[in-house]
């Protein structure tokens, strides 16, 4: 969430900038407008108290002195009765102006480059050459299904479109997979591993950015009175670790890597990559997340972008990194990576990482804030978070990019020690 201080002091710097993400954002001008008026009765009801005060001790006087308090004393009922009713005012411009603010989304970073949507992305650069087959290239879906290790037909009869059932080496090469990436980043990056709940309530949904704006995306579970969802990413639920925790700034940089299985309804993706496992209900992911101090989140975020191209690397399947244009970029974000892997069967790179600082905006809906030392004022941390990798659009790069002409698949010399074969057929 913005700082309302900082949208009032920048406001239509901050109105312009938030315009580029394609939306119109002058309805700041109004909350702003509310803010004043708040600030403007707090101090009516701060001088109502002082007031308040001075008359309470005046009637312990009278009292004291046995001289008549009655006027006094109704003076003083007007004055509590009147902070009462500004107070219910106060109350009411503050549910408004977060209700705006929980709305809006995070400021882009000035080098953040200005566009609509995904075709004003920037490449920066792309690493390794796709490989040319002198055969015909199969997709995952023709490749896996005559392997007998992705099974379509039988997921939809059990739950419906968009799932899949991994079958034999297909189930252990998604297993291989996230072992590899949670070994990596654990053991060479320095991440702690964490496998945290799949269910998560409103307010961690909220202090991510998922809730209010985008809540019909999210599976609702369980009694509607608790509030309770299908995590759609480890973001949520991993930087809800510390929700209304003041942490020790001496223990940030914080680093978690984590393994959750994903759930997302797909809202408005009609019609989008219904083939295959490129765009499922469910999958897994492994996700890197950081806590850091604002001074450091720049170069967490150039790290975690490495940290998320070296499984890449190490799989040897060739890929690009892009900058998000403001209209592309998630909700929450201040600026965001993509990591894009070569796909054989569409003759191009598709997103398989997205890399994200989000500055301080969840803190501040989360109230995630740390100390410098116990007699410092208490800050917002920032918060960061990577894929590392989503794991099923994993399995379609190996699997499409590693094929055979005979139709098996090698295995990435990387996952052989997990695999404990060379060849999947």
């Amino acid at each position: 969430m913005l700082d309302i201080r900082v949208v009032r002091d920048n406001l239509d710097n901050v109105i312009g900038k938030l315009n580029t993400r394609g939306g119109d954002y002058s309805y700041l001008k109004e909350t702003v407008l509310k803010d004043d008026k708040r600030r403007e009765l707090i101090k009516e009801v701060e001088l109502l108290k002082n007031t308040r005060n001075v008359k309470s001790k005046e009637i312990g006087e009278l009292a004291k002195a046995k001289k008549p308090i009655e006027k006094e004393r109704e003076e003083v009922k007007e004055i509590t009765e009147r902070i009462k009713v500004l107070d219910e005012q106060i109350a009411k411009l503050e549910a408004e102006i977060n209700k705006d603010l929980a709305n809006t989304p995070n400021i882009p970073l000035g080098d953040v480059p200005i566009g609509l949507d995904e075709n004003d992305n920037k490449e920066l650069y792309k690493w390794g050459i796709p490989r040319s087959f002198d055969f015909r290239v199969r997709d995952h879906v023709e490749i896996g299904e005559k392997l007998g290790i992705l099974n379509f037909e039988r997921a939809t009869k059990i739950a419906g479109p968009r799932f899949v059932i991994d079958i034999g080496l297909g189930a252990k090469l998604e297993r291989s997979i996230i072992q590899f990436m949670m070994d990596l980043h654990s053991e060479d990056h320095g991440y702690t591993e964490i496998i945290p709940p799949y269910i998560v309530n409103s307010d961690s949904m909220f202090a991510t950015g998922q809730f209010p704006k985008f809540k019909e995306d999210a599976f609702n579970v369980g009694d509607p009175n608790l509030g309770w969802y299908l995590n759609p990413t480890a973001e949520v639920p991993t930087i809800n670790m510390y929700r209304d925790e003041i942490l020790n700034g001496n223990d940030l940089t914080i680093s978690y890597v984590a393994f959750t299985t994903a759930f997302r309804s797909e809202a408005g993706s009609a019609g989008k990559d219904t083939r295959g496992i490129m765009r499922q209900h469910q999958f897994n992911k492994v996700e890197l997340i950081k806590f850091t101090k604002p001074e450091d989140s720049f170069k967490e975020h150039e790290k975690m972008l490495k940290d998320a191209e070296r499984v890449l690397q190490l799989l040897q399947l060739p890929y690009r990194v892009i900058v998000l244009s403001t209209g592309d970029m998630g909700f929450s974000m201040a600026k965001t990576y993509d990591i894009e892997v070569w796909i054989p069967s569409e003759r191009r790179y598709r997103e398989i990482a997205s890399i994200s600082n989000a500055m301080d905006y969840q803190a501040r809906r989360g109230n995630i804030r740390f100390k410098r030392d116990k007699d410092s004022k208490t800050e917002y941390v920032h918060t960061l978070n990577g894929s590392g990798l989503a794991v099923g659009r994993t399995m379609i790069a190996i699997i499409e990019n590693y094929q055979k002409e005979d139709g098996t698949i090698e295995v990435p010399t990387a996952l052989v020690p997990y695999m404990l074969q060379t060849v999947i057929k």
